[in-house]
C-alpha cells in the first residue's frame, strides 16, 4: 500500500482510506472489526468516520460508527497505528444540537462527543462536516448569494480549532465539500492571523463527478490541500450492480430513497457506458473506477466503502490496479461525452 503526505503535516497516510458510515446501520459491530481488521492486514492506515455516522443520519443511530471505532481501538490496542479522522457535523439536522450551525462552543462539544465515543484522547484530523453558510455542495446547482458575514464564520472555526490543536486534542484539521472560496479562506485567514493550516479537502469525486478538476485541482497541487475523495463508486452505481435497471436488496440505492445524486437518466447512461468499457477491457468496474480516483495528482487519499468482506477487498485490491492509457483514454471520450453526469 504506497503512502502519501497529509498536506503539510509530515503524516503518511495510505493512498486507501477506509470509510466507515454503513456501521451501525448496514453493518453490525463484528462487520466493522472484521473490516478494521482487515483494512489494517492490507497496510491501511487511514479511516475516516463522523460524529454524525452511520447514515442516513437518524436519532437513534447518531454517533454508532464511533462507538465502534472506539470498542476496537480498546480491544486492539491498535490506535498508535491508525491515522484517524473524525467531523463535525454541519447544520441542519435537528438531532446533533438542535441543528444549529458550527461556532466555538458547538465544535468543542462535538469534538468532546467523538473522543468519548472513540476511546481516544486525540483525533489526528479533524474536519468541518460541511458548511454552515449557504452554497454549492451535495449536488446543489444554481449559484444563489445571500448576504452574510461568512468570512467572520471560517475565523471563529478555525481560531477554534486551532484551540484544539494546542490543547493537542487534534493534530491536523480539514474541510469538507467545501468550494474554492472557502478553501481559500481558511487558507487565508491562517497566513493572516498565525492559525493552524487546512491539510485536506473531503468532496465528492468520481467518473460521474469530476468538479473538482475546475476549481479545486489545481488549488490541491499548489497549495498542498489534497483531496479525500468521499463517493468514489458514485453510491455503488460505478460497480455494475444497478446495471439495467437492477436494484439489489441490499444495495443502498434500494434501501434508501433519499441517495438519488447518481440515479438520474444522464447518470445512468455513463455509468452503463463506464462499466461496459471496463468488461471491454477485462477489469473489474469496481476496481477501474477506484483506480481512477487513486491515481490523480490531486488526491491524498480515496476513501473506500464496503458493507461486505467481499467488497472490501476488492476495492482495496483497486490500489494494484495500473490504467493503461488506452483505457483512460476510453475515459475520457466517455467524460467528453457525458461530462459530470451527477454533480
Amino acid at each position: 500500500m504506497k503512502m502519501r503526505e497529509l498536506g503539510r503535516t509530515g503524516i503518511s497516510v495510505s493512498e486507501i482510506c477506509l470509510g466507515t458510515m454503513t456501521w451501525g446501520q448496514q453493518n453490525t459491530q463484528d462487520e466493522a472489526f472484521e473490516q478494521m481488521d482487515y483494512a489494517v492486514s492490507r497496510g491501511i492506515n487511514f479511516f475516516d468516520t463522523a460524529e454524525m455516522y452511520p447514515v442516513p443520519p437518524i436519532p437513534e443511530t447518531q454517533g454508532k460508527t464511533e462507538e465502534y471505532m472506539g470498542e476496537w481501538f480498546r480491544q486492539s490496542g491498535k490506535r498508535s497505528q491508525i491515522v484517524l479522522a473524525s467531523k463535525a457535523t454541519g447544520p441542519g439536522h435537528a438531532h446533533v444540537r438542535d441543528g444549529k450551525p458550527l461556532g466555538r462552543s458547538a465544535i468543542l462539544s462535538a469534538v468532546d462527543g467523538s473522543l468519548a465515543r472513540l476511546q481516544t484522547d486525540y483525533i489526528d484530523l479533524y474536519q468541518i462536516h460541511w458548511p454552515n453558510r449557504a452554497t454549492n455542495f451535495f449536488g446543489k446547482l444554481g449559484y444563489q448569494h445571500s448576504a452574510d458575514n461568512a468570512e467572520h464564520d471560517l475565523h471563529e472555526i478555525l481560531e477554534t480549532l486551532s484551540e484544539l490543536v494546542d490543547k493537542g486534542v487534534v493534530k491536523a484539521i480539514g474541510i469538507s465539500n467545501e468550494t474554492p472560496w472557502g478553501l481559500m479562506s481558511y487558507l487565508t485567514l491562517a497566513e493572516q492571523y498565525g492559525l493552524p493550516r487546512i491539510a485536506s479537502i473531503q468532496n465528492p469525486y468520481n467518473l460521474l463527478n469530476r468538479t473538482f478538476e475546475i476549481g479545486l485541482a489545481e488549488m490541491a497541487i499548489r497549495e498542498d490541500v489534497g483531496l479525500l475523495a468521499y463517493s468514489p463508486m458514485a453510491f455503488g452505481m460505478l460497480s455494475g450492480k444497478y446495471r439495467n435497471g437492477a436494484r439489489p436488496v441490499d444495495g443502498r440505492i434500494t434501501l434508501f430513497e433519499r441517495f438519488q445524486r447518481y440515479s438520474n437518466p444522464q447518470a445512468v447512461a455513463a455509468s452503463e457506458d463506464y462499466v461496459a468499457l471496463a468488461e471491454r477491457h477485462g477489469l473489474a468496474p469496481a476496481q477501474m473506477a477506484l483506480a481512477f480516483v487513486t491515481c490523480q495528482a490531486f488526491l491524498t487519499s480515496n476513501i473506500i466503502g464496503a458493507t461486505t468482506m467481499a467488497q472490501l477487498k476488492e476495492n482495496i485490491d483497486s490500489a494494484e490496479l495500473e490504467l493503461s492509457d488506452e483505457v483512460m483514454k476510453d475515459i475520457a471520450a466517455i467524460h467528453q461525452r457525458i461530462p459530470n453526469p451527477a454533480p
